[in-house]
């Protein structure tokens, strides 16, 4: 496995291509960085960000859309929903990003997902 250096600067590059307005789930990112089945690492990665770095940390939510900052910092999970309402991102009545509203999706355009859209209606 490579080291963490290089693992860390894969989840970065995709974070970064998350636009304003859009989410992206922890498993989703480590996927699109090549390790499919390590949502942690997309996690760490993000968690040993510099305070003040320019990677939009806040664009990434755990499954269901869940702010998952709450268990480390309240005051984290409340500047994260702070900078995606800024951002136009919609919440749910259980506090979670509406993924079928703003989930991006890569390498699509910027629209919601279209698996999560064919899913809802069935």
């Amino acid at each position: 496995m490579p080291d963490s250096e290089t693992t860390y600067a894969r989840i970065y590059a995709v974070v970064r291509r998350i636009p304003r307005g859009r989410v992206a789930t922890y498993g989703q990112v480590a996927a699109l960085a090549g390790m499919p089945h390590a949502p942690r690492v997309a996690g760490y990665a993000l968690h040993a960000l510099s305070e003040g770095s320019p990677v939009p940390w806040h664009r990434v939510v755990a499954a269901g859309g869940k702010l998952s900052l709450g268990k480390l910092s309240p005051d984290g999970a409340v500047t994260q929903r702070l900078r995606l309402v800024k951002e136009g991102v919609k919440f749910d009545g259980r506090g979670c990003a509406d993924l079928s509203a703003c989930r991006w999706s890569a390498g699509l355009d910027d629209t919601p997902s279209r698996t999560l859209r064919s899913k809802r209606k069935r």
